[in-house]
């Protein structure tokens, strides 16, 4: 079974931004080497340096995804990002091994992880593999396809982790398109398996990244420590968020690129 047909391109967007976004959605599609990789090398260097930046005193520290703290939000995204960009490039599948460990246990995972992005960016620098479809055990996804969800994951949970610390996650309006894309394009099968929450209202004119976000069901604009309404607490490796707004890497990448 081919996923892609899951994944179908819906002719009706959010009216908020149907205007502005149907056309960023038919340009940027199907992506390539050349349309995707310099973007997933930026969106790549930026989520190294968010990582970076946080300390290990906010790891116990809400995110925007109620039930997830910091600690819970790093190791999805370090495992999601960048060990699954490698296999996937590499048509490998992710060993157990990783999806049951705590990055953040070791002081040194932000170096660990971006290096561990280097050595992911670099297995797609080859043109080869973009080439065909990667196997996802349930079915088979275009390789460019697959790639452009993941520099989704890299981009959106890297904002998660970055407003939650007290950073900002910064890339280009080129890589914010693409980002927006993916959320336009992919949308409703997440929200039909509660993937993402309801789309937040933004301004027509704001900024691309913060669409991107708003139709993921971030509030871009509202700090983290709206998610301290309910208890917070680091949930166990591989547990679905109990809030849809964070389930979009937890439930579609973990079915489908780990």
């Amino acid at each position: 079974m081919r996923l892609s047909r899951l994944f179908k391109r819906v002719p009706r967007l959010v009216p908020s931004v149907e205007r502005m976004d149907k056309e960023t959605a038919a340009e940027n599609a199907p992506y390539t080497i050349a349309t995707l990789y310099p973007s997933m090398v930026e969106c790549a260097a930026e989520a190294a340096r968010v990582a970076r930046g946080v300390a290990a005193t906010r790891l116990a520290e809400p995110t925007h995804c109620p039930g997830w703290d910091v600690r819970a939000m790093v190791n999805h995204w370090v495992l999601y990002t960048s060990h699954g960009l490698e296999h996937r490039a590499l048509r490998k599948p992710l060993p157990d091994e990783l999806t049951g460990r705590d990055f953040t246990s070791d002081p040194g995972w932000a170096a660990a992880y971006a290096a561990q992005l280097d050595r992911a960016v670099a297995a797609w620098s080859d043109p080869v593999v973009w080439e065909g479809e990667v196997d996802l055990g349930m079915g088979t996804m275009p390789a460019g396809e697959l790639a452009s969800m993941i520099v989704k994951e890299l981009a959106v949970h890297g904002w998660d982790v970055a407003a939650a610390t007290g950073q900002d996650y910064r890339i280009s309006e080129p890589a914010a398109r693409i980002v927006l894309d993916v959320v336009v394009t992919h949308g409703d099968l997440y929200r039909q398996y509660n993937g993402f929450a309801a789309p937040v209202p933004v301004p027509a004119d704001a900024p691309v990244f913060e669409r991107a976000l708003a139709l993921s069901g971030r509030d871009p604009r509202t700090p983290a420590s709206f998610a301290l309404a309910a208890p917070t607490r680091s949930r166990p490796l591989g547990a679905a968020p109990p809030d849809p707004a964070c389930r979009p890497s937890g439930l579609v990448l973990k079915r489908r690129t780990g």
